[in-house]
C-alpha cells in the first residue's frame, strides 16, 4: 500500500496548497489506492525517523515497500511513469509532459512563491512594500509567457498530463491575488483544471484531514 505523508492541520493560508496535494492528486488519476499519514507541525516533523525519510522535515513523502521518496515534482513523475493518464507512452509527448513539469517547480514556482511570501509573512515590512511591485511585475511576465503558449489549447500539449497538475498546483499559490484568476487565458485554464474529478477528491481528502483536527 502506498502511504503519503501530510499534516494533521496547518493555518488556513496555507490550507489546499500544501504540497501532498500534488501527490493525492497524481494517485488520483493514476487510480492508484494510499493511505495517508498525518504529522503534526513541530516535534513530529524533526524526529529522527521522520528526518530518515524527509531530510529537511517537510511533507509530503511517498512510501511504498522499501522505496521512500520526498520532493513532490519527484513523487509526481515516478506516479507518471506508472501512468499514461499522467505521462503519454509516446516517448517525445512524454519528454514534454516532464518538461512542464519541470518548468512549473523552476520557472513559475520561484516567482510565485516569492509573491506569496511578501503578502503573506511581510505584508506591513517596509523593504517588502519596495520589494513588491518587481516581485509582482516578473510574476506577470512569466504568467503571460506561459499564456502565450497556452493559447486557445485546453492544455499544456492539448491533453492533460502530469505537467499541468503540476502547473496548476502552482498557479493555486497565487490563490490570494488576481493574477490569475482575472487573466483571460490562466484563469479558465486553472479551472478546467480545478473541475477535473481527480482534483476535487485529492482537495477534499486533504481539506478534510485539517477539518477533522480543528474538530
Amino acid at each position: 500500500m502506498i502511504t503519503v505523508y501530510s499534516y494533521k492541520w496547518v493555518p488556513d493560508f496555507a490550507q489546499g496548497v500544501v504540497r501532498d496535494l500534488r501527490v493525492r492528486w497524481a494517485l488520483e488519476e493514476a487510480g492508484l489506492d494510499y493511505q495517508e499519514w498525518l504529522i503534526g507541525l513541530g516535534d513530529d516533523q524533526n524526529t529522527p525517523a521522520y528526518r530518515a525519510c524527509q531530510p529537511y522535515g517537510q511533507v509530503p513523502v511517498y512510501a511504498e515497500d522499501d522505496l521512500i521518496l520526498f520532493e513532490s515534482g519527484a513523487i509526481v513523475l515516478h506516479i507518471g511513469q506508472q501512468s499514461e493518464a499522467l505521462l503519454p507512452a509516446d516517448p517525445k509527448a512524454r519528454a514534454r509532459a516532464i518538461c512542464w513539469l519541470f518548468s512549473a517547480l523552476n520557472t513559475i514556482e520561484p516567482a510565485a512563491q516569492e509573491l506569496a511570501g511578501l503578502d503573506l509573512f511581510h505584508a506591513e515590512e517596509a523593504w517588502a512594500a519596495e520589494r513588491r511591485p518587481q516581485a509582482e511585475a516578473w510574476t506577470r511576465k512569466r504568467l503571460d509567457e506561459l499564456a502565450a503558449w497556452l493559447g486557445d489549447k485546453a492544455y499544456l500539449e492539448g491533453e492533460f498530463t502530469a505537467g499541468d497538475l503540476m502547473m496548476a498546483t502552482v498557479l493555486r499559490i497565487l490563490r490570494d491575488t488576481d493574477l490569475v484568476t482575472a487573466h483571460p487565458v490562466l484563469g479558465p485554464y486553472l479551472e478546467r483544471c480545478e473541475a477535473r474529478p481527480a482534483f476535487e477528491r485529492a482537495l477534499n481528502d486533504q481539506m478534510l484531514s485539517f477539518q477533522t483536527e480543528a474538530a
